[in-house]
């Protein structure tokens, strides 16, 4: 009992004004706001990837592969996050058997379901088909039947076969295009469909959530393209580096503008809340807010860029400033995340007072887990990039050493 009095006694000590006792303890924590950083960099690396077989953007296409796997990497840990949160992990398939449509959390798992089955997997089969049919010629054993088995033991390599494979994934790429807008647009639509909540209870939400998941993909893919050419020892393709580059800056510019957008229209509102806000924002959030995410995470990587553009910088000197405004990005989004999720929850339902999130060390609800949440994306996308090589293909005329470079080079 005296322990509990002392916590509670803790608690009430960074309660600023009045606030009612359930409102002291946040019932959402860092792990709902790994949630939609993951499925946004989901829906981003997806929409970068469509650049390629939609809108015919040749300069990106040494990235398309891998920002298919880099999807797939993230989409398979994106309902973890919230299954770990909710407890009974085991229990998550009954959302299937028992639809509730009326419910926009229960409709993510039929969303998720769609983008994962129907759009991402059988894009990245009918890309690789070809080349897993010739992988699976080129080995033996237990390799040699697991290529044949991922390709459904098919053997046709025809130039029908592989127009059906190019128009198929054409298509598919087309369909994935809403599809992902849905992924993460519901995301932001939940958010946005709190009314009670003014912090969260705008229509910009969802568009707002969309677009800083196009900038947080596009700089993750830019990110994992550098690191991975340059570990095997390979030259980064300027002229990749450089449109990625312009997307990265035009992506930032027009989701600052709405966020701005959205913040001119809470304060041209002015409705009973907006003081408190303001409050929130000019303590609890201050660091975070306006230091991290709009100094750090969007200024700061939005100037670069521009100075980029304006200036004649040497290739050395170009991809030194990329890889620091794409980690400056990845953090600026991730603090978006963190001020939408747990900022909505610092003030009280009244009105008239604040409260703070301390986050665990240890525990399902720590930060221990949710640093894991964020390491196995990459250590899945590691796995997938030996099974499946995202490197281009050779020519018909390539040499032998580059059809080599295309094999897998552990078994799985």
């Amino acid at each position: 009992m005296e322990q509990l009095i002392h916590q509670l006694y803790s608690a009430l000590q960074n309660v600023t004004g009045f606030i009612y006792p359930n409102e002291i303890e946040l019932q959402w924590s860092i792990l709902i706001v790994i949630y939609p950083y993951i499925t946004g960099l989901v829906a981003g690396a997806f929409i970068l990837a469509s650049l390629v077989k939609v809108f015919n953007v040749k300069e990106v296409s040494p990235t398309y592969r891998l920002s298919l796997l880099t999807a797939l990497a993230f989409l398979i840990v994106a309902p973890l996050p919230l299954l770990a949160h909710l407890g009974h992990m085991e229990r998550s398939y009954e959302i299937f058997l028992t639809p509730h449509l009326k419910s926009a959390m229960a409709v993510f798992g039929f969303v998720y379901l769609w983008y994962l089955m129907v759009v991402l997997l059988l894009e990245i089969w009918f890309d690789y088909r070809k080349d897993m049919i010739e992988w699976g010629n080129q080995s033996r054993g237990l390799k040699k039947l697991f290529y044949r088995f991922l390709v459904l033991f098919s053997k046709d390599t025809s130039s029908e076969a592989l127009a059906f494979d190019k128009k198929a994934v054409r298509v598919i790429t087309i369909i994935g295009i809403p599809s992902a807008f849905l992924l993460h647009g519901y995301v932001g639509f939940i958010f946005g469909s709190v009314k009670a909540n003014p912090w969260w209870s705008s229509v910009l939400m969802p568009v707002v959530f969309l677009f800083s998941a196009i900038v947080s993909g596009i700089a993750l893919v830019l990110l994992l393209y550098m690191i991975a050419t340059m570990l095997r020892g390979e030259k980064l393709d300027m002229r990749c580096l450089d449109r990625l580059a312009d997307f990265l800056f035009y992506s930032i510019i027009v989701d600052f503008s709405l966020e701005m957008l959205d913040f001119i229209h809470r304060l041209y509102q002015s409705e009973e809340s907006i003081k408190i806000i303001s409050q929130m924002v000019s303590s609890r959030l201050f660091v975070s807010l306006i230091v991290i995410q709009i100094l750090i995470g969007t200024l700061v990587p939005l100037g670069t860029l521009f100075f980029i553009k304006i200036t004649s910088l040497n290739e050395e000197l170009r991809r030194l400033l990329y890889f620091l405004s794409a980690i400056l990005v990845q953090i600026g989004i991730f603090s978006t995340r963190w001020n939408v999720v747990i900022g909505g929850q610092l003030f009280s339902k009244s009105f008239r007072g604040l409260t703070v999130y301390k986050m665990e060390l240890l525990g399902v609800e720590g930060l221990l887990v949710g640093i894991a949440f964020l390491v196995l994306p990459f250590i899945i996308l590691y796995v997938l990039m030996r099974i499946l090589p995202p490197w281009s293909s050779p020519g018909p005329g390539a040499d032998e050493n580059s059809s080599k470079q295309l094999q897998p080079q552990t078994q799985p």
